[in-house]
C-alpha cells in the first residue's frame, strides 16, 4: 500500500472524483466537460423584454432598498449579464455617472462586490472586474452545494405563510421568463429566490456564507448559456426550486436543491 501523502492545492482538478464534480459544475452551467480550461468567446446579448412580474406584484427586486442596496444591485446587475465585461476597468467616478447614483453608495457596493470575487479593488489605480475562473467556479460549486441544501432545507421549514407565497410569485415570475427566454428577467428572479430563501432559513451566517457565492456563479451561467445547449433545462430547475420552496416540503426543496 502506498503511503498517504497531502495534496496539493490543483490536485482536487484531477482524477475521478475531480471528473465527477466538473460534470456536476457542467450541468448547472451548460458548460459541456469537453470544454475544461477553454475559455469560449463571447455569447451573443440577451435582451430583456418588458417586466414579467404578476400583476399587482412587485417586480424582482423591487422592494424598500436603501441607496447603498440600489447601487449594488445594479452593478451586480451589470457584472452578472457582462454589461461590464471581464478585465474592464472602471472607477467610482465612471460607474455614478453609469447609473446615476453618488460616489459613497459605489464605494460601498464594489467592497461587497470584491467580497463576491465580481471586482479587484486597486488601490490609487482603480477598480477591474474580475476575469471568469473555472477552477474557482469549481471551489464556488463545492461549497455553494453544501450551503444551497442547508438553506433550502431550512427556509421550507422556517417560512412563515407571506414569504411562501411570495416565492410562489418568484417561481411564476421565473416560469414565464423561461417561456419567453428571458435570460436577464430569470437572472433577475434567481437572485430575489436566493435573497428570499437565504432570509426565511434565518441562519444568519449561512445567509452571509452563501450570498458571496450565487453572483459569481450567474455570471458564470450567463457567459456559458447563450454558447452551449441545456440553457432552458437548467432555467427550470430552479424554478422548480421556487416552487418546492414555496411548498414548504422540506424533503422536496432539498431534493430540488440536489437536483
Amino acid at each position: 500500500m502506498r503511503p498517504s501523502r497531502r495534496r496539493k492545492a490543483g490536485e482536487i482538478f484531477d482524477g475521478p472524483a475531480a471528473a465527477r464534480t466538473l460534470r456536476l459544475l457542467m450541468r448547472k452551467t451548460n458548460l459541456p466537460a469537453s470544454h475544461r480550461g477553454r475559455t469560449p468567446g463571447a455569447p451573443t446579448r440577451n435582451t430583456a423584454p418588458a417586466s414579467l412580474s404578476d400583476e399587482g406584484a412587485a417586480a424582482p427586486g423591487d422592494w424598500g432598498l436603501t441607496l447603498n442596496e440600489k447601487a449594488y444591485q445594479r452593478l451586480e446587475e451589470l457584472i452578472v449579464t457582462l454589461q461590464l465585461a471581464p478585465g474592464s476597468v472602471v472607477s467610482e467616478a465612471s460607474l455614478s455617472a453609469l447609473i446615476g447614483i453618488g460616489t459613497t453608495p459605489i464605494r460601498e457596493a464594489l467592497q461587497r462586490l470584491s467580497r463576491e470575487h465580481l471586482v479587484q479593488i486597486l488601490p490609487r489605480r482603480g477598480v477591474v472586474v474580475t476575469q471568469i475562473d473555472l477552477r474557482r467556479q469549481l471551489l464556488v460549486l463545492e461549497t455553494r452545494r453544501e450551503l444551497d441544501r442547508l438553506i433550502a432545507r431550512l427556509a421550507a421549514r422556517r417560512a412563515t405563510v407571506a414569504e411562501r407565497q411570495r416565492m410562489a410569485t418568484i417561481a411564476r415570475q421565473m416560469a414565464r421568463a423561461v417561456k419567453a427566454g428571458a435570460v436577464a428577467d430569470f437572472l433577475q428572479c434567481d437572485a430575489e429566490m436566493n435573497a428570499m430563501a437565504a432570509h426565511a432559513a434565518r441562519n444568519e451566517i449561512a445567509a452571509q456564507s452563501v450570498a458571496a457565492l450565487h453572483a459569481v456563479s450567474r455570471r458564470f451561467w450567463f457567459f456559458h448559456q447563450a454558447v452551449w445547449p441545456g440553457t432552458e433545462r437548467t432555467m427550470q430547475l430552479h424554478v422548480s426550486l421556487a416552487e418546492a420552496l414555496a411548498s414548504g416540503v422540506e424533503a422536496a426543496a432539498v431534493a430540488a436543491s440536489d437536483a
